[in-house]
């Protein structure tokens, strides 16, 4: 496939990857469509499509995108991670999984795809796998914010009030406009006030 990577499409990619980075998904998707109708078995062109549409909240755009990026290649680790990602949405913890585990296979250490995969472990109910994949992501991004609410829902969940709270408190000083944030700090001193009257 010696046309997949002219460098025409090579400048073309990587505007489109500076033009997403910058939130100007409407026009990194005219780019992006522009190489794939000159190549439109360009995988990598089909995964930033997928990308962009999530980040718009096209979902099914986004599903299509992803789809066709697994059939073209079967290791696409975008493709699975967004189809993981769109299950957990719907939360088919089962589907998620696999996709999710797919995409961690093929990319290890990818904080965001952790992230995820934690999530629907601990949502399927593989508790402890879920902790310890979430603290994996958090290690590797210490101040990703979803990542430290992610794991702070999962610990308040399970009555670890202390590391939930830390956790917060944590993305709060980071992104002091975070509501997840400030509500879950919230929900964490009112579930101490629950159990300190149940025990008192």
């Amino acid at each position: 496939m010696a046309h997949a990577h002219s460098s025409s499409i090579i400048d073309k990619l990587a505007h489109a990857e500076q033009l997403k980075m910058a939130g100007e998904h409407t026009e990194a998707l005219v780019l992006l469509e522009e190489i794939l109708c000159d190549d439109p078995e360009n995988i990598t062109a089909l995964e930033e499509v997928a990308d962009n549409e999530l980040s718009m909240e096209h979902y099914q755009r986004a599903e299509t995108a992803a789809r066709h990026a697994i059939a073209l290649d079967t290791m696409s680790y975008t493709g699975h991670y967004i189809l993981g990602f769109l299950y957990s949405r719907k939360e088919k913890w089962d589907l998620a999984l696999t996709h999710l585990q797919l995409a961690n296979k093929y990319q290890s250490n990818n904080a965001e795809i952790l992230r995820c995969l934690g999530w629907a472990l601990f949502r399927h109910g593989a508790c402890p796998q879920g902790v310890v994949t979430l603290e994996r992501a958090l290690n590797l991004e210490r101040d990703n914010t979803l990542i430290l609410c992610d794991l702070g829902v999962v610990y308040l969940q399970l009555r670890r009030f202390a590391k939930a709270r830390a956790l917060f408190v944590h993305s709060l000083e980071l992104e002091p406009d975070n509501e997840r944030a400030r509500e879950c700090v919230q929900a964490v001193e009112k579930l101490e006030k629950e159990m300190k009257s149940m025990n008192g």
